[in-house]
């Protein structure tokens, strides 16, 4: 078996494309989703206090100043007017997320009593948004990484939403240009080669060797870096393919807490009794046929999802500061962390505060 057989023997089969949607009806706005209810579990060598408090990484900041999560924030601007930039948080989080989130009007910050997975943080959201805005175009972005040209970025968002206008049936994935052959990086496999515009998904792998990575670069994989774009109704439409019980409980829960008096109590029922979903793995993965994706330029982009990550993005060239609306501050400033961990046993490490 060659190398290129051993990547492609290892995908997880892809349902083939639903029939064609009839496009909805023009109109409807563009909404940011930042994805914010994350426990950043595989970085907790950085994050945890001296007190032994696991701070989530999208509340920390890289070098001091603005949190992960508010650069997700001010990334969102990119695309969304601030009355149409929301969030999914989790309950038990408040303390660190209420002071970045002051800016966003209340009702766009979509509160889960606790963590079941990206996929039912998203299908919240767009339930949330749908009641509002039944023809919205959604952006949905997670809150725990790091852009070190965001110029960039910004302007495949803007081709992204375009495109979704132009579209309306599609769903666009983000694919980063990667910049090395990483084995803990999902990748996205094109059906053809991007240049311009998108292109059809034929498969997906996640966590490759470094050999099985080059191979995937080589025929034109991309970075996957978990940025969606589509109309909110189309991905009501995936997730009804997907679980048409859980749509139908999610709707149910949503409509009972937008006009109860105590308007937690449907969520927190259904959310005690639905189990983990993840989006990428058990959505994405199982019906690839329906996404597209589209090429953004290499940004140095990371996920900063491991120790070894947080050091390459600390050790590469600072980039010019980026204005900022939402600025608290980070809890924890992952830099100093970072210096103190590797100074001391792990046990020891002390909060760096804010630069």
């Amino acid at each position: 078996m060659t190398q290129q057989d051993h990547v492609t023997a290892g995908r997880r089969p892809i349902v083939s494309s639903p029939p064609p949607r009839r496009a909805p009806p023009a109109g409807g706005g563009t909404w940011a989703i930042v994805l914010a209810a994350g426990e950043g579990s595989r970085l907790h060598a950085l994050t945890t206090t001296a007190a032994g408090v696991a701070v989530p990484k999208q509340f920390c900041s890289l070098r001091g100043g603005a949190s992960l999560l508010e650069e997700a924030l001010q990334r969102a601007t990119a695309v969304a007017p601030i009355e149409r930039i929301s969030a999914v948080v989790a309950e038990h989080h408040a303390e660190w997320w209420c002071r970045s989130l002051a800016g966003l009007a209340a009702p766009n910050v979509f509160v889960q009593p606790q963590n079941r997975g990206t996929a039912l943080g998203i299908l919240l959201a767009l339930l949330q948004i749908f009641e509002r805005d039944p023809h919205a175009r959604v952006v949905i972005l997670p809150a725990d990484h790091h852009v070190g040209d965001e110029p960039v970025l910004a302007r495949a968002l803007g081709q992204a939403v375009a495109t979704v206008r132009a579209r309306p049936a599609d769903i666009l994935l983000l694919g980063v240009a990667p910049e090395e052959a990483d084995p803990e990086l999902g990748y996205i496999v094109p059906a053809v080669e991007v240049s311009v515009g998108s292109a059809p998904v034929a498969w997906f792998v996640e966590k490759p060797t470094v050999g099985e990575a080059r191979a995937l670069i080589a025929r034109g994989a991309l970075w996957n870096a978990f940025i969606i774009a589509a109309r909110a109704t189309a991905l009501l439409e995936l997730f009804d393919r997907y679980d048409p019980g859980l749509l139908r409980r999610m709707r149910f829960a949503v409509r009972r807490a937008n006009v109860s008096a105590d308007s937690s109590t449907a969520l927190v029922d259904l959310y005690l009794r639905e189990r983990s979903v993840d989006f990428s793995h058990d959505i994405a993965q199982r019906y690839g046929a329906v996404f597209r994706v589209l090429r953004v330029p290499e940004c140095a982009w990371s996920d900063l999802g491991t120790v070894q990550r947080v050091t390459k993005t600390l050790a590469a060239p600072r980039r010019a500061a980026q204005s900022v609306t939402f600025h608290a501050g980070g809890l924890l400033n992952l830099e100093h962390q970072h210096s103190a961990e590797r100074a001391v046993p792990a046990a020891s490490v002390v909060s760096g505060g804010q630069a």
